[in-house]
């Protein structure tokens, strides 16, 4: 098994770093950042290398990556240097924690962060650089596609498919057979029940729908996102 290179020196990056040190058979050796970003020259006890430069020291040859980047920009930026990352190319890595309850039947990209307490049906298929925090029900037969950010106490019932570059917030529950297009932002406590156009926003228990050109859509996309 290669050591992994940790992209991302924030938050997430130490998370990560935290949950592929004491629960996966990874171990990383260092941490990699855009240089703009770098304020420190070591964390956690490990390098930060400029990723302009990363394969100078670390070659895709003899170590693979881990992209870990929030949701900001509807998760535009985690998708943009996964891509980067690839082009690289690295081999990015997935984590699923052990401390879930899944079958093996499940099919996951790669670059995947998916943390403790999850009830994973069977026949779900989750997609690339995927992010699903804590404590979700993911129901039999359901998709969730590329670059898209589930929070915590999600239920996403049987045979849904998500999007592509979606964010689902906590509490949030998703009715069985919905469609969700791309770009959606499914705010915390929204009542999913019917399928949604690409680049809506889902609002509340009784899941209203603002369309994707509707300045109200807009103007809290910029403000969670940063859009």
């Amino acid at each position: 098994m290669k050591e992994i290179i940790i992209f991302g020196t924030g938050e997430i990056g130490q998370l990560a770093y935290y949950y592929f040190t004491h629960d996966s058979p990874y171990q990383v050796a260092a941490f990699t950042a855009d240089s703009e970003f770098i304020q420190e020259q070591t964390l956690m006890g490990l390098p930060v290398t400029p990723f302009e430069n990363i394969i100078d020291t670390y070659p895709p040859e003899y170590f693979d990556m881990f992209v870990a980047l929030s949701y900001r920009k509807m998760n535009s930026i985690r998708a943009e240097k996964y891509n980067a990352a690839k082009t690289k190319g690295y081999k990015l890595v997935s984590y699923v924690c052990s401390k879930s309850v899944l079958w093996d039947d499940l099919a996951i990209g790669d670059n995947c962060l998916i943390l403790e307490n999850q009830t994973i049906q069977p026949t779900v298929r989750i997609g690339s650089n995927v992010m699903i925090w804590s404590g979700n029900h993911l129901g039999h037969g359901s998709t969730i596609n590329d670059h898209t950010y589930i929070s915590s106490h999600v239920c996403i019932s049987g045979h849904v498919e998500i999007g592509t570059n979606c964010f689902v917030g906590v509490n949030a529950a998703i009715k069985d057979f919905v469609r969700i297009g791309n770009g959606v932002f499914v705010s915390m406590g929204a009542l999913v029940t019917k399928d949604i156009e690409d680049g809506a926003v889902v609002l509340g228990s009784r899941g209203t729908i603002l369309p994707s050109d509707s300045e109200t859509a807009t103007s809290m996309k910029r403000m969670y996102f940063g859009m």
